[in-house]
């Protein structure tokens, strides 16, 4: 490998962890990519194989091995399977952050990755204008027109919704917000992380979030210096583009301030900045996050949600449950939504397909696993989705939206608003 042997992403600094696979093959029917393709060499089991044999040496082309693991949606289900214990997701992302460095990922695709990456998702002011100017093209009809003209590829045209107005995509306000008026105060501050892609495309979550945390007593902190979380850039194979991230989001939210957070993947990236980082810095703000979902359910509500006469559907987002653990709270929360019927899907926890940008990665093998899902969701005859992720949000519509069908698609968190106040 090209890599120093220094450096913190090489192959050999995984190839212990990969010792830990015993090769039962429990792992094999929560795996996505295998339910679907039956390949061994798209399972966990097969990969790490793979990438065990890149370590010793066994592997004349690393690159031949690329698209299995390009394949993989890195979504730890395999994680909750394994009876060993294989940090499956760090070995995954360890070996795809060598193989980048030794050969970027050619052609255009790389390219475009690599680009909007680094250069719009991970600048917040530049990633508003890229949104500005996407939803100034719907109104004049240019995306309908380069739909049409088969100018942007169909699975990008069909998972991507309306852009928000900009009214819907205004930030949230920074500094310290306090509880208002009528509401109990509980004494408790805690700081909220807005995220990359959810302050343009899901205001309305922002907003929602910092309202249910206001009244429900919580003094709540927008710092303004936070940013993007940096996990796409993991997931994409460049951690040294992410722990610049990291290292800021660290200064940032510096405090004794529980960091609280909306997006599944955005949460589990920053629980996992201590092994990101590999500092003690980054070990003590990963214990300061939760989901908010995870700190409502352990802290109990006061303020009584909107009522809402609805046959509602759970859906787990991957880096929720398997990424961290958390399972019971959002389904704890939803009972406590007055008139809410909560119905369980068929395997709920497993993934939709989304997995970051995967489904603009792999448009087949992502098409294939979200209309699984959708199928399940759909069985159940609820009449609202609700997921706590983006990334699902917009998977789990498109593939409601292609299908016909009427259900919403909600983050969690919009069920909890208590009613607003009479005018």
């Amino acid at each position: 490998m090209a890599s120093s042997p220094d450096s913190p992403d090489t192959v050999a600094r995984s190839y212990p962890r990969t010792l830990d696979c015993v090769h039962c093959g429990l792992c094999l029917p929560t795996c996505p990519t295998y339910q679907v393709l039956g390949v061994e060499a798209d399972s966990p089991r097969g990969r790490i194989y793979l990438m065990r044999a890149l370590a010793e040496g066994r592997v004349e082309d690393p690159q031949a091995i690329r698209p299995f693991l390009d394949r993989c949606l890195d979504c730890r289900a395999c994680e909750t399977a394994c009876p060993s214990g294989v940090r499956y997701g760090e070995i995954l992302e360890t070996t795809r952050a060598a193989l980048e460095r030794q050969q970027p990922t050619p052609g255009p695709k790389g390219f475009l990755v690599r680009t909007m990456l680094w250069h719009v998702v991970a600048r917040q002011g530049r990633l508003r204008f890229a949104f500005a100017m996407m939803r100034a093209a719907e109104v004049l009809g240019l995306r309908w027109l380069a739909a049409k003209l088969r100018l942007i590829p169909r699975h990008m045209a069909e998972i991507a919704p309306p852009v928000p107005t900009a009214r819907e995509r205004r930030p949230l306000p920074t500094g310290l917000h306090k509880p208002p008026p009528g509401v109990t105060p509980r004494g408790r501050r805690v700081a909220l992380f807005t995220g990359c892609i959810m302050e343009p495309m899901f205001g309305r979550v922002n907003r929602a979030t910092l309202d249910v945390l206001l009244q429900n007593g919580f003094e709540v902190h927008v710092p303004k210096a936070q940013g993007c979380c940096g996990a796409l850039l993991v997931h994409a194979g460049q951690p040294e583009r992410a722990r610049q991230l990291a290292a800021a989001n660290v200064a940032a939210f510096a405090g004794d301030e529980i960091v609280v957070n909306n997006s599944a993947g955005c949460g589990c990236a920053l629980k996992e900045y201590g092994h990101l980082l590999g500092t003690p810095e980054g070990e003590a703000f990963g214990r300061k996050c939760r989901d908010v979902t995870e700190l409502l359910a352990a802290e109990g509500l006061t303020a009584t949600p909107a009522e809402r006469p609805v046959r509602a559907v759970y859906d787990d987002p991957c880096h929720l449950c398997h990424g961290q653990g958390v399972r019971s709270q959002p389904r704890e929360l939803l009972r406590q939504v007055p008139g809410l019927q909560l119905v369980e899907a068929e395997r709920a926890e497993d993934c939709c397909g989304s997995a970051g940008i995967y489904n603009l990665l792999q448009p087949d093998v992502a098409q294939q696993i979200g209309q699984r899902k959708v199928d399940r969701l759909q069985a159940t005859g609820a009449e609202v989705v609700v997921t706590a992720n983006p990334g699902c949000m917009l998977q789990i519509d498109s593939h409601l939206r292609r299908s016909g069908h009427p259900a919403p698609t909600l983050h969690v968190i919009e069920l909890l608003r208590p009613p607003s106040p009479p005018t």
